[in-house]
């Protein structure tokens, strides 16, 4: 088959493009990525969260496109099963999807108050009622995951879909300021320090575009 290309819209600010790189690379799989222009309709409707579906990021290999997160993270794990994308047994892997499944289609005040800017800081950032309960959720997703599994991963010894599901929320921590407690503290720093999570933060400073409706004060 054809080598795999990532299309993508922004690595500055699409927590969807970062899972699906996070996937690919987890997976092991050869591939290029390739950004969207930064006035393509389909890659602002996806980052300003104004569709209700979303084409980006999609997996091309040969005449095999997958989009969607979660379409990529399940075709990844069919290819690639030596990857070990989803825990043994099958109350991990039941486990797993669902709080996959949670990130991926829940948290829509998080999402919308605290959109994903991997270059900005935001110190003092104030946190409504919504997000802070969506937080708060996530954190007792997190500490109940690890509980379960020991970690230092969500399942385990090594990372999991929903690890790249959630390693977008580590960054909006950092970006606005959320201070988390010990466990879960010290599974966002794990996520920050992740290999391919800092190759993907080290692109995103780089990258020019500049979305207004997202550096702009709100």
């Amino acid at each position: 088959m054809a080598e795999a290309r990532l299309l993508i819209s922004s690595r500055n600010y699409s927590s969807w493009s970062l899972r699906g790189y996070l996937l690919c690379r987890m997976a092991g799989l050869s591939f290029s990525v390739e950004t969207a222009a930064a006035d393509d309709p389909q890659a602002r409707a996806e980052l300003l969260s104004r569709s209700s579906t979303f084409r980006l990021p999609c997996l091309v290999r040969g005449p095999v496109k997958i989009w969607d997160s979660l379409a990529i993270a399940e075709q990844l794990n069919e290819e690639f099963p030596e990857a070990h994308l989803l825990p043994e047994g099958p109350v991990a892997r039941a486990h797993c999807r669902s709080i996959s499944g949670e990130m991926h289609g829940g948290f829509t005040a998080l999402r919308a108050s605290l959109p994903l800017n991997m270059r900005a800081r935001r110190p003092g950032f104030r946190v409504w009622s919504g997000p802070a309960a969506d937080i708060r959720h996530i954190q007792d997703i997190w500490e109940d995951a690890l509980a379960r599994s020991g970690g230092p991963w969500l399942f385990g010894e090594r990372p999991s879909i929903a690890d790249a599901m959630y390693a977008p929320v580590a960054s909006r921590f950092l970006t606005y300021g959320v201070t988390l407690p010990g466990v879960s503290a010290a599974y966002q720093e794990r996520l920050l320090a992740w290999a391919p999570m800092v190759e993907w933060m080290a692109e995103a400073a780089l990258e020019p575009e500049a979305l207004a409706e997202v550096e702009g004060d709100f």
